[in-house]
């Protein structure tokens, strides 16, 4: 197993299960891969970046179940926006059937117009009527297809533009139309609990624990600082691992859980040129995350988490809200030695509170400074957190993610890669793989499950782990049963 990511991981540990002697390389010192957490040069232990899942991430929370986390992740069932004048509004499922659950939340969403809500309202019950897959939407981009269904400029900058480009890291031009009306079918109309926002109470880090419990009671280990050099394949067969000390690995068979570009660096040079069954790969394009982490030394902000309307900000994260819970004041032991603290508990021992802040397909701020991003930052928390502008920034960091994700861009689908790759005996993991879902952590999860049932298969021993989505309610199980009916 190449990767400690959470495709590493799932596939690590749905394997073990099932008999397998597993051993997990990860070049990093700490698991989670860009999901996780590490610790400052004074001994604060900071997120990379804020991750959630929703409750329509069926087979994250298969993954959280399995290991013993799931009661580490808190859920949310409102979700609150702001706009630059400073007004509320916020989103609740009532007790309506879907996809009638969110419309009383659109009625009093004070940030859009009678005019906005119509037009959202016909688009969603388009994607709704048609169980998440309208017509004429293959190779159109998101923007086209909303441009399609008529709606405003402030629909689409204030609702679609604003769910869409946090939950798929790519600008809605750039975003295919598919994976845009995915989000809203399984996330906010096919399910009363699709939408319902779940975010870790402890440092991610603490979330992989048991990943590496469950591997080595079954036999396993798994090792950090241990990167892999070069795959080596003969005859069309995977044929072993050189790690990056020199010593090589054997094994029946291997799960790379790498990046798509790191792939292509440890495949042998014929796998990787010209026309090999790997050329698709370099047409994956990335998109950036960055993550902006802020200390004030007094209480600024009581919502949870807020979605930022009309700002280069898109969410902001209480994190000393948001880990006050009961089992992050668990003193732990720590491996390194060191006195960890969390920045949550940092910020909470000194009075004052933690943000995090989070701008998905951060395009323009790849170039600036540390100190531009900051101060951008701070002018906009000035907008929607008044008590902000009297606070004092205590400290700050900033964190780029450059290439934090594949970007879902029109007919993307074509270029990634099945599980199952032509070199016998390697498999492949990784949220870039063909899953069906984006760049998510849910997306990452299937792609371990579906290698572990690849390699299964193929070792003559087929077993089930990719997890059912939540099941339709409701008039959009209707139309959901009517589609199928329909379908050729």
């Amino acid at each position: 197993m190449i990767g400690g990511g959470l495709a590493g991981l799932s596939s690590a540990v749905v394997l073990a299960e099932a008999g397998f002697r597993v051993r997990l390389f990860e070049k990093r010192p700490h698991l989670g891969g860009r999901a996780t957490s590490y610790t400052l040069p004074n001994g604060t232990e900071v997120d990379n970046c804020q991750h959630v899942t929703l409750g329509c991430c069926t087979n994250l929370a298969d993954f959280y179940r399995r290991v013993g986390v799931e009661g580490k992740i808190r859920f949310y069932d409102r979700l609150y926006f702001v706009d630059k004048l400073g007004r509320r509004s916020s989103i609740k499922a009532a007790p309506l059937p879907p996809p009638l659950h969110m419309g009383p939340s659109f009625l009093f969403f004070d940030a859009l117009t009678w005019a906005d809500k119509r037009g959202i309202a016909r688009a969603m019950l388009g994607i709704a009527r048609a169980a998440g897959n309208p017509p004429t939407v293959a190779g159109a981009s998101m923007l086209d297809w909303l441009h399609r269904m008529g709606q405003t400029p402030g629909a689409i900058e204030r609702f679609w533009r604003v769910v869409l480009v946090s939950a798929l890291d790519e600008e809605l031009a750039r975003t295919d139309a598919r994976y845009g009306i995915e989000v809203f079918w399984k996330a906010f109309l096919a399910n009363r609990q699709g939408y319902r926002v779940g975010i870790p109470s402890v440092p991610l880090a603490d979330l992989y624990e048991g990943c590496e419990r469950a591997v080595a009671q079954r036999g396993g280990e798994v090792r950090v600082r241990t990167g892999v050099r070069e795959i080596r394949v003969q005859q069309n067969r995977f044929a072993g691992a050189i790690l990056e000390d020199g010593s090589e690995i054997h094994a029946d068979a291997c799960v790379a859980a790498v990046p798509h570009d790191t792939l292509l660096k440890l495949l042998p040079k014929e796998f990787r040129e010209g026309n090999s069954p790997f050329e698709g790969l370099r047409h994956l394009k990335t998109s950036p995350i960055t993550g902006v982490h802020l200390w004030f030394d007094r209480t600024v902000m009581t919502e949870p988490f807020l979605t930022l309307l009309d700002h280069t900000t898109q969410w902001v994260f209480n994190k000393s809200l948001l880990c006050s819970a009961p089992e992050t004041n668990v003193e732990k032991a720590r491996p390194s030695g060191k006195d960890v603290k969390g920045a949550a508990e940092e910020a909470a021992a000194s009075g004052g509170q933690y943000l995090q802040l989070v701008i998905s397909a951060s395009y323009d701020l790849v170039p600036r400074s540390r100190q531009e991003i900051i101060e951008l930052c701070v002018r906009e928390l000035a907008d929607v957190l008044p008590a902000s502008r009297a606070a004092t920034l205590l400290k700050a960091t900033v964190i780029k993610e450059i290439n934090a994700t594949f970007s879902p861009e029109p007919g993307v689908d074509r270029w990634r890669p099945a599980q199952e790759s032509p070199v016998e005996g390697l498999f492949l993991a990784g949220d870039w793989t063909r899953t069906g879902w984006p760049a998510t952590m849910e997306g990452a999860v299937r792609s371990g499950y579906l290698a572990a049932e690849a390699l299964l298969t193929s070792a003559g021993q087929s077993q089930k782990f990719l997890q059912p989505d939540l099941p339709y309610e409701g008039l959009s199980k209707f139309w959901a049963k009517r589609e199928e009916a329909n379908a050729p």
